[in-house]
């Protein structure tokens, strides 16, 4: 990290207003049988939803696999879908494909808006569209109050988080990415995000292998963090090394990683199996020792 981020990181743990922009999409669904078919697609219950709450969800594949995962909000009778760009037109096509079969509407509203992640700041913003979170809000603005909204920032000493400073605390977060952190071969019970899944409502894409593995009583592995016992200069090539129990047997993958300034360690996102998912395990990664740390890494 350069001394500029490294300024802009400080301030922002010192409760500081800082934003980044980033692509993301933006999903509406309408209709008198949204629920009945957005209940068979999802992971959770879009019934239980409440006008201007969100939840987390997950859209699965027949195995069980994560397609993408979504926040859903409920606002004005319509369902707001968010997800990553990478999984945007994923979840739109997943969900646009049943606008033939029955009283449900679905409209891509991502090019109207453009969207910010904002950490420290959790006040509601006129015209927009706003998902609170534990370190901020994320905002989507309409693309004619942009500059407004940016020239709010700025009165306010908002400091703008680059790509580098924002992978850092992402990770610190325990924010997994798509594509880095989860994909098409990750099972959905497998990222251990709290709320994602209902055990209670009816069928869904995907339920039966997904009930299979909460009923048995655990999942194979389970996306967790590690603090690492290298600076991070040595801490290249992680990514291609398992990671390896005392015994020698193999623990799992690591999927992200990063050196945290606050903590003074180099600590990484990854995939422990079962036996090894003990708070304070120690794991070994090459010539590293890896100890298992709950997400996330900072309150």
């Amino acid at each position: 990290m350069n001394s500029q981020d490294l300024e802009k990181y400080n301030l922002i743990k010192e409760n500081s207003t800082g934003f980044i922009e980033h692509k993301r999409g933006l999903i509406a669904v309408s209709g008198k049988e949204a629920v009945q078919f957005l209940n068979g697609l999802i992971t959770n219950d879009v019934a239980k939803l409440e006008e201007d709450a969100l939840m987390f969800a997950a859209f699965p594949n027949a195995q069980g696999r994560l397609l993408a995962v979504v926040r859903v909000m409920k606002k004005d009778e319509k369902f707001l879908f968010e997800t990553e760009a990478a999984t945007h037109e994923k979840v739109y096509q997943n969900l646009f494909r049943f606008t033939f079969a029955g009283d449900f509407f679905v409209a891509d509203l991502t090019e109207n808006y453009r969207f910010f992640r904002i950490f420290n700041l959790k006040s509601q913003i006129s015209n927009s569209i706003g998902f609170q979170t534990e370190f901020g809000t994320d905002y989507f603005i309409p693309n004619e109050e942009t500059e407004k909204f940016l020239d709010g920032l700025k009165n306010q000493n908002a400091v703008e988080i680059s790509d580098e400073l924002y992978e850092v605390l992402r990770i610190e977060q325990g924010i997994p990415l798509y594509g880095v952190d989860m994909d098409e071969t990750t099972i959905v019970p497998e990222l251990g995000i709290e709320n994602l899944i209902s055990y209670n409502k009816g069928c869904y894409i995907g339920q039966e292998i997904i009930a299979r593995i909460h009923f048995r009583g655990h999942i194979a592995k389970q996306l967790t963090g590690l603090i690492l016992s290298e600076p991070p200069a040595l801490a290249g090539g992680l990514f291609e090394q398992e990671l390896k129990s005392p015994e020698g047997k193999n623990a799992g993958r690591i999927t992200s990683v990063t050196f945290s300034p606050k903590l003074q360690k180099t600590i990484a996102l990854a995939f422990v199996r079962y036996d090894y998912l003990a708070e304070g395990t120690e794991l070994k990664v090459g010539d590293q020792t890896a100890t298992v740390k709950n997400l996330p890494f900072i309150e």
